[in-house]
């Protein structure tokens, strides 16, 4: 008797697992799932329950669809996990979103004139900022200057950053405002840049353009959670589901409002300022849902940037032999940017630090080798470099010894190619955004946007990486092309790789059983189509823990 009620119960349970597993909240089917999983690497059903992903087949098995499951219907279209893009300024990109847009202005007369309209629009006092402009797309013209701007702005202030985000231009109004003439010091790490009869200009490069942003007002926290809802709506629009926030500790109480009215669609891992690390000691991440929102560690600068002439060499600059570039303020002196480092690592905490320059690139390896070596028992740091940029051919192995993760932003390169080698030569390019090489030597390669700075979508990213073909349509087989990868690698570092950069990969990255059900739909299989066509894909659908957070109309 007891033998054949073993065999019934058995019986059952062969049944249920026959049948399928519990009953699912939604179900998506008739996709192209490329899962990232090499057990299962492609899929057509995905079911969901609470958030997580918990069957995937080619089949909607027996139980798993019942009168309260929600069926949809994804039309043969092609899907990825969730894009996590492992670098951007998320409370910035929302600013940008309502400021003006100088990002496209082709030339000096372009540029006063979108100024001009734009001034008309604001009333007396109010600031000007934003902008993004670039100069590199005005041909024959210098940095722009005050003068170019003052009497089309007589009464509101101007502080306009370049798209890299390391230097600005202020008008004359700002700097009355802030009292500064021409006899004022240049900070360390910073640079004021002076007329030949000692002006001015208006440009402030680095640390030296805190002397204007220090008296700009402090936007409101309704602006600020406005600027925040759109640039959530913003990024859900392209694809991305996970972000890494290079912010500040009062973004953060932004954030969790957003949490509180249930509008934070976009899981944020956090990056605090390394100047605010001892905040990690007692900073309280339990009151918000660490799937939503977690705070890793801090953020810190090595240097400037390759556009703004601050990026730091060991060689100078080719079109500049006076110049090797600066260090950041925070690295001054470069010890106390090491002891920051070891106290975050210490607090089991993650440093992230950008890095620019081959000499900058080169210091902070040496930091990250050696609190390595001095903390044996600890084997996953997993130290980030935010941009790697500029490598030394001797210092790419030493992402894979030290485990570092090349968090890296490949729109940059088809941007800066167009102009890198005036500025630092062609031997010192073969190693700049150096994608293939890092892979090669078993790095761990992170994709993100650096936006503001960059457009945030991760298909011109995964086009950039892959092609290499710059803005200006010089390079038709890629700029430096050995250094291009594949489409597959390029999705796997928006991806697994990203999810790893914050030590998240059992969670997210993947399509897989238990799970967060995070993922895209794409107009086109971006792994089938001709490369060059990638940045014209559209995000059909976005996918958030199960729940459709964006539908393309």
């Amino acid at each position: 008797m007891r033998f054949a009620i073993m065999i019934l119960v058995m019986g059952v349970i062969m049944l249920s697992c026959q049948k399928g597993m519990e009953p699912a909240d939604r179900v998506f089917k008739n996709a192209r799932f490329w899962t990232i999983d090499s057990a299962q690497p492609l899929a057509s059903v995905i079911g969901v329950k609470n958030s997580r992903i918990t069957y995937l087949g080619d089949e909607i098995p027996d139980g798993l669809v019942t009168g309260s499951t929600e069926v949809i219907d994804l039309e043969n279209h092609f899907a990825l996990p969730g894009m996590i893009d492992t670098h951007l300024h998320l409370l910035h990109g929302g600013f940008s979103l309502s400021q003006i847009d100088l990002r496209t202005c082709q030339s000096k007369t372009e540029f006063i004139q979108r100024i001009a309209d734009y001034a008309k629009k604001l009333p007396k006092g109010e600031w000007i900022l934003s902008g993004n402009w670039d100069h590199t797309l005005w041909p024959g013209e210098p940095l722009p200057e005050r003068t170019w701007i003052d009497k089309i702005t007589p009464d509101n202030p101007v502080f306009i950053n370049r798209l890299d985000g390391h230097m600005a231009l202020a008008n004359s109004l700002a700097l009355k405002m802030a009292g500064i003439d021409k006899n004022v010091k240049t900070p360390p790490g910073g640079v004021i840049v002076h007329s030949s009869d000692g002006e001015i200009t208006g440009i402030f490069k680095d640390a030296a353009m805190n002397l204007v942003s220090r008296i700009q007002p402090e936007p409101s926290l309704e602006f600020k959670l406005l600027a925040a809802e759109n640039a959530v709506d913003y990024l859900l629009q392209n694809g991305i589901t996970s972000a890494h926030d290079m912010g500040t500790l009062t973004d953060l109480e932004v954030y969790k409002k957003l949490i509180e009215q249930n509008k934070l669609k976009v899981r944020l891992t956090s990056y605090i300022p390394i100047t605010s690390w001892e905040e990690l000691k007692t900073l309280d991440n339990g009151a918000v849902d660490k799937n939503l929102l977690k705070v890793n560690g801090v953020k810190g600068f090595m240097d400037g940037s390759l556009g703004s002439g601050t990026a730091k060499f060991i060689e100078p600059y080719t079109n500049d032999p006076t110049n090797r570039g600066v260090w950041d303020e925070q690295a001054i002196p470069l010890e106390k940017m090491y002891d920051r480092l070891r106290a975050v690592d210490q607090l089991q905490k993650q440093v992230a630090v950008h890095a620019i320059g081959d000499e900058a690139n080169t210091t902070l390896l040496e930091f990250y080798g050696k609190i390595k070596n001095a903390t044996p028992e600890r084997q996953d740091h997993r130290f980030r470099i935010e941009h790697a940029q500029h490598l030394r051919v001797d210092d790419i192995s030493k992402f894979s010894k030290y485990g570092v993760v090349a968090c890296m932003q490949p729109y940059h390169c088809i941007d800066d190619g167009r102009w890198a080698e005036e500025r630092i030569g062609y031997e010192r390019c073969r190693t700049t955004y150096a994608f293939r090489s890092l892979l090669d030597s078993k790095a761990v390669l992170a994709f993100g946007s650096d936006w503001y700075v960059a457009p945030v979508s991760p298909m011109w990213g995964i086009y950039a990486a892959v092609t290499r073909r710059t803005l200006d349509d010089q390079y038709p087989n890629g700029w430096i092309p050995e250094q291009k990868i594949s489409v597959e690698e390029a999705i796997r570092c928006y991806t697994i790789n990203g999810a790893y950069a914050d030590f998240s990969e059992n969670e997210k990255g993947s399509l897989e059983i238990n799970k967060l059900a995070d993922f895209v739909v794409l107009s086109e299989d971006i792994t089938k189509i001709d490369p060059v066509k990638i940045k014209d894909v559209q995000v059909l659908k976005t996918v958030v823990g199960g729940d459709v957070v964006y539908e393309k109309k």
